[in-house]
């Protein structure tokens, strides 16, 4: 994994393993952070009251717990699974699952430079983790806009053996954002204007950008990118090439985010 802080914060979402469970809690080591033990109390196991609390954890069991407090003096930390939420649960344990992808990529990135994984991720690792937020997400620019990937990490030796893993092994994340143009011209070329302006958003980006007809005047504007920033940008140039050239030729138009 990535180099991480030796502890981690309060209210820090972590991965665990219940390794032993007692009537009053249950003692998890954590493996995100070299399975350092922390301890859940039996307060903090489920809402409502715990009868038995073999009923809701394990051992052997992997958790998603919230951390509570952190006494490094004590080596001491207290974690809660009741104060988490499914959707919270599940980002958590997908983040985790990438993770451990990245790790398994990186080591075929240090066979690609001859050299052992650790060194691989000492060299690397730390920056594209504070670049890119995770190993994963590294991966993940790697892949699908490899010019961005080149220019964050200023070429450096590593990365084309880092872009050529990347793009064999990861699908190039893709979202998909929607509007509504409404377009109209009362006059007697008016037809050809709305086709026009509706060209004109189409052009903005063809490979990304495109336009559904609803029923007249609306029409609905579809943009997949590969990040969601990428994919508003482009969205905005293509309502305002639409909107200007509907306007220019006389007619009116608007637009609505979905």
């Amino acid at each position: 994994m990535a180099p991480r802080a030796e502890y981690p914060e309060e209210g820090d979402l972590v991965i665990g393993t219940v390794t032993s469970i007692r009537n009053f809690g249950a003692f998890v080591t954590l493996d995100e952070y070299n399975k350092r033990e922390a301890f859940i109390h039996l307060s903090e196991v489920a809402t409502g009251w715990v009868k038995y609390i073999r009923d809701h954890i394990r051992e052997g069991q992997k958790i998603v717990a919230r951390v509570l407090r952190i006494d490094p003096a004590k080596g001491q930390i207290d974690l809660s699974l009741k104060r988490i939420n499914d959707h919270q649960r599940r980002e958590k344990t997908q983040a985790w699952k990438n993770e451990l992808r990245a790790l398994r990529l990186v080591d075929q990135v240090a066979q690609a430079l001859k050299v052992t994984a650790d060194e691989a991720t000492e060299t690397f690792g730390p920056m594209l983790v504070e670049k890119f937020g995770s190993l994963y997400g590294a991966f993940e620019v790697a892949s699908g806009d490899p010019k961005r990937f080149q220019r964050e990490t200023e070429k450096a030796p590593w990365a084309s053996a880092f872009l050529k893993v990347a793009r064999e092994n990861i699908e190039p994340p893709h979202v998909t954002i929607l509007g509504t143009l409404e377009v109209s011209d009362a006059s007697a070329h008016g037809v050809e204007h709305v086709r026009e302006a509706l060209l004109a958003a189409e052009k903005a980006d063809p490979e990304s950008v495109e336009v559904q007809y609803v029923g007249a005047p609306r029409y609905r504007i579809r943009v997949s990118a590969s990040q969601y920033k990428q994919a508003e940008e482009t969205l905005k140039r293509a309502t305002e090439a639409a909107l200007k050239a509907i306007k220019s030729a006389g007619g009116e138009g608007t637009f609505t985010r979905a």
